[in-house]
């Protein structure tokens, strides 16, 4: 019995050994960032900014890949199913990390138990477009012709959206018929072309052609009024004052991820989310930094789950 016993503490240091020189080694090859949109969001232009970012700090390339569809459930499940090594990092966001669960049957994942934050990264709010050529020039506009026609079309590219735009019709006592896409740029595409009445995507994505004048801006959905976007009011501005809403941005891994594999990408997302260039990127963006820390990041991620859950009950949404 001795002899096995210490055989299993042999063996279990031997572990621990070979864990620490696999953290001490880490990262020893190249990184993915997997992002559940389309190219052209402001998620997509994160990760591609913070993978070149982690890539000067290790010292290792950093890919991007998108994998769309399904709310983010795609690639929420190409971190599922990848090796838990930290060699695969998820650029979540609210929708599929505390939207999902509220508004998706047999969801294939829990975003808590499944996943363990590395970083928060950024918020930013969102913004109603309409067509350059739409009778629509304001909120007030949008509610009273959605009274006076019937639902209006809003595209969405994720159930937070989704769940954002059915919030603002109940409390506006309007309807609004979600039409799903896999991403912004394909929204923004429809938005030029006249094909949508509105659409409720993120700020940061948009902001390049709201200066164009390709679409128009009707309110943003902040606490105040986006700093490239000045002239354009908040929701609240305009006689909602309950509606405040933001999408924000983190790193996941999976939840079996060693801790000091784990610890080694947080303190490397620290590192690079302090510096001038982040600060300048993020403020480009009109965003706000949200560098949290894993445990900051889980605290939040909780908080963010009570207040969608009871943004779903004030809209009268259920999963289906």
């Amino acid at each position: 019995m001795k002899r096995i016993t210490w055989m299993t503490l042999a063996l279990a240091l031997s572990c621990v050994a070979i864990a620490a020189r696999a953290a001490d080694d880490f990262p020893s090859r190249g990184l993915t960032i997997i992002v559940p949109f389309t190219p052209g969001s402001g998620s997509d232009a994160s990760a591609r900014f913070y993978g070149e970012a982690l890539a000067k700090y290790f010292g290792h390339p950093v890919v991007v890949e998108n994998r769309p569809g399904a709310n983010g459930i795609i690639g929420i499940q190409a971190l599922k199913q990848a090796p838990a090594d930290g060699y695969t990092i998820l650029l979540a966001s609210n929708s599929p990390m505390s939207v999902n669960p509220l508004v998706l049957k047999n969801l294939p994942y829990d975003p808590v138990r499944d996943f363990r934050p590395i970083a928060g990264i950024s918020r930013n709010m969102n913004v109603f477009l309409a067509p350059a050529e739409s009778a629509l020039h304001s909120i007030g506009d949008l509610v009273a012709k959605a009274r006076q026609n019937g639902p209006l079309n809003v595209g969405t590219y994720s159930a937070g959206y989704r769940l954002a735009a059915e919030w603002f019709a109940s409390l506006a006592g309007i309807r609004l018929a979600n039409i799903p896409y896999k991403g912004q740029a394909p929204i923004m595409a429809d938005v030029i072309g006249n094909r949508l009445d509105v659409a409720l995507v993120d700020t940061g994505g948009a902001l390049t052609l709201l200066k164009q004048g390709k679409v128009r801006a009707l309110a943003v959905s902040g606490e105040h009024r986006h700093p490239e976007l000045p002239d354009v009011p908040t929701v609240r501005e305009s006689g909602f004052a309950d509606y405040v809403q933001y999408s924000w941005v983190s790193f996941y891994v999976r939840a079996e991820t060693p801790d000091a594999i784990a610890g080694r990408l947080a303190d490397a997302m620290q590192a690079v989310l302090h510096t001038p260039a982040s600060e300048a990127f993020i403020a480009q963006k009109g965003s706000d930094m949200m560098p949290l820390t894993p445990q900051a990041m889980r605290d939040f991620h909780f908080a963010e789950i009570n207040r969608f859950r009871q943004v779903a009950k004030a809209a009268g949404i259920h999963p289906e």
